[in-house]
């Protein structure tokens, strides 16, 4: 029964130690393995691989995969003519030399990225100093994007190597400050409401122009038609009256009897009209006088 017991904690014990020999690297990892604090090696195809057990020798692993490096701070910048903007970019990096990198930069990936900021972040300021608003938001913004990727691979491949490898800046928002932004909103909107009240007082002049245009053009026409109606009037009360004078001429007593008619229809126009007169004295009653003196 004690054998039985040695042996299989003996079996126990180098199952144990072979699992602290063996490791696995992914394919999206470097296999870093350490000899007493020192690199020994690494490991950088995926598969199965051995070392010596601890403490003899430990593996660490890091990503080799294409990283994203996204702007946080929001602290301005100034630009050639002394203007604060704010510049959101991100960086697209990965490490390339894992022993270069662990010894001049850190054992992790944070470690790399809150060092790139920095670089990236001096590197945007630098660039932005030389430029104006107008060149950041132009076609000078890929020379711009160019030069801050030069300036960070010369920062990260100077004298102390990073291991690693900057494949891509880019800006994503290019804006003023937020109290520059609030002025330049008030002058925005000053600006449009003046063109507004000048494009109002331009219309209602317009307005007032073609109202008293069509006025004028009315009191002309209607001048007109007045004129003309007055001119076929007359004409016409001349032609009536050379047809009265022609007709009347050829027996002036029917015509003075006609044209005494004519006074009693207009005197007599409403059956309420009252007249006091002496028929036997008035000449306005003369043709009745001279009617009736006929008849008998």
């Amino acid at each position: 029964m004690n054998r039985v017991g040695f042996i299989a904690s003996s079996l126990l014990v180098v199952l144990a130690l072979l699992s602290s020999m063996l490791f696995v690297v992914d394919q999206r990892q470097f296999g870093v393995v350490y000899a007493l604090g020192q690199i020994k090696s690494v490991i950088t195809e995926p598969g199965l691989n051995f070392k010596l057990p601890p403490p003899f020798q430990n593996v660490r692993y890091i990503d080799k995969r294409l990283l994203t490096l996204d702007s946080t701070d929001t602290e301005p910048m100034l630009t050639a003519e002394k203007q604060r903007v704010v510049i959101d970019w991100y960086v697209r990096w990965r490490i390339s030399d894992p022993s270069e990198y662990i010894r001049n930069v850190g054992l992790d990936e944070s470690a790399g990225a809150m060092q790139l900021n920095r670089v990236v972040r001096n590197a945007f300021q630098e660039e932005v100093n030389k430029r104006t608003v107008r060149e950041l938001l132009s076609s000078k913004r890929d020379t711009l994007m160019a030069d801050v990727k030069a300036e960070v691979l010369k920062a990260v491949t100077g004298g102390k190597p990073w291991g690693v490898d900057v494949v891509d800046v880019r800006i994503t928002r290019v804006d003023y400050a937020e109290t520059i932004t609030e002025s330049v909103y008030r002058r925005m909107e000053a600006e449009r409401k003046r063109v507004a009240n000048e494009l109002r007082s331009t219309g209602a002049a317009e307005g007032e122009k073609i109202r008293a245009e069509a006025d004028r053009q009315r009191e002309i026409t209607v001048a007109n038609a007045y004129r003309d109606a007055q001119k076929i009037k007359g004409e016409g009360d001349a032609e009536a009256a050379k047809i009265y004078a022609q007709a009347f001429g050829q027996d002036p007593q029917f015509a003075k009897f006609y044209r005494s008619l004519d006074a009693y229809k207009a005197s007599f126009a409403n059956k309420n009209d009252v007249i006091l007169v002496d028929p036997a004295s008035s000449d306005f009653f003369k043709s009745y006088r001279s009617s009736g003196t006929g008849t008998n």
